[in-house]
């Protein structure tokens, strides 16, 4: 194995709970029906099928409707963070004055725990161990201005942050590829809706990558680089996933795959995974 295992309550907390949030990703966030969202809608308005419960009057039939926005969506635990925790349970109906500012900073929050899912993960790679502390000083940076109060939130230098954590997500994604061998391999300038069934793909650095469509059925992922990477439809069936790193719940939930599909241990099969 190429990475430590983590606490389990550190992946925990970083898992989305809907139950926990107030419906902040189906309002706060603008959507786009060609992006496979129900309609085209502005940030701050909320989804025609979000209950007064906040839940999904269509959940079930997201698959079946071809919601590939909804399905693919994660919020890292940020939405419960903001609702439980900055605003201590109060909601944007609760004090619809403060509704914009509750959104704003939703964004800002979910940017952070995004972040903050990568640098976690950077933390645990043997390969990145010399960077450990710098790496543990972010995160709790990190976790530091997720408790902060909104309006010191508001005015976070996000950017700057930002910077200095994809920094140190380069450097570690450079010392992982020099521990495998695996700087100088080639990857193809196009996956989308290529046939790569059954390749092995370890050590490659598919960051930012479109993936969208390609069939990678059976094929090895060990040490692959999954940051950014665009993976809506592309068919991980009977594939090894188990030692990719940067892989994400939302990149796997736009993904295809099945139960023989190996995926890293913090992540969760999607129920449209049979």
């Amino acid at each position: 194995m190429m990475i430590h295992e983590i606490n389990d309550k550190i992946w925990e907390h970083m898992k989305s709970d809907c139950s926990k949030c107030s419906g902040l990703c189906c309002t706060a966030l603008f959507f786009s029906k060609t992006d496979g969202f129900p309609k085209d809608k502005a940030s701050g308005q909320p989804c025609i099928n979000l209950l007064k419960d906040y839940r999904c009057k269509i959940h079930s039939q997201l698959e079946k409707q071809k919601m590939k926005g909804c399905i693919g969506y994660d919020c890292f635990g940020a939405g419960q963070q903001v609702t439980q925790v900055i605003y201590q349970g109060q909601t944007w109906n609760d004090i619809p004055n403060q509704s914009t500012e509750i959104f704003d900073v939703f964004v800002i929050v979910f940017k952070l725990y995004q972040i903050r899912y990568y640098l976690i993960e950077a933390s645990s790679l043997i390969s990145a161990q010399p960077l450990k502390k710098s790496i543990q000083y972010l995160i709790e940076e990190n976790i530091k201005m997720c408790h902060y109060r909104p309006d010191s939130i508001l005015s976070l230098d996000l950017e700057e942050y930002r910077h200095r954590a994809n920094q140190s997500l380069k450097q570690v994604c450079k010392l992982l590829q020099q521990s495998i061998h695996s700087e100088s391999k080639k990857v193809p300038a196009n996956f989308l809706g290529g046939n790569f069934r059954g390749q092995d793909m370890s050590g490659a650095d598919l960051s930012t990558k479109l993936l969208i469509a390609a069939n990678f059925e059976k094929s090895l992922f060990k040490g692959t680089i999954f940051l950014g990477a665009d993976t809506r439809d592309t068919n991980f069936s009977d594939a090894d996933l188990s030692e990719a790193v940067f892989l994400t719940q939302g990149q796997v939930n736009a993904a295809k795959g099945n139960r023989n599909t190996k995926l890293p241990y913090q992540l969760d099969y999607p129920p449209t995974w049979k």
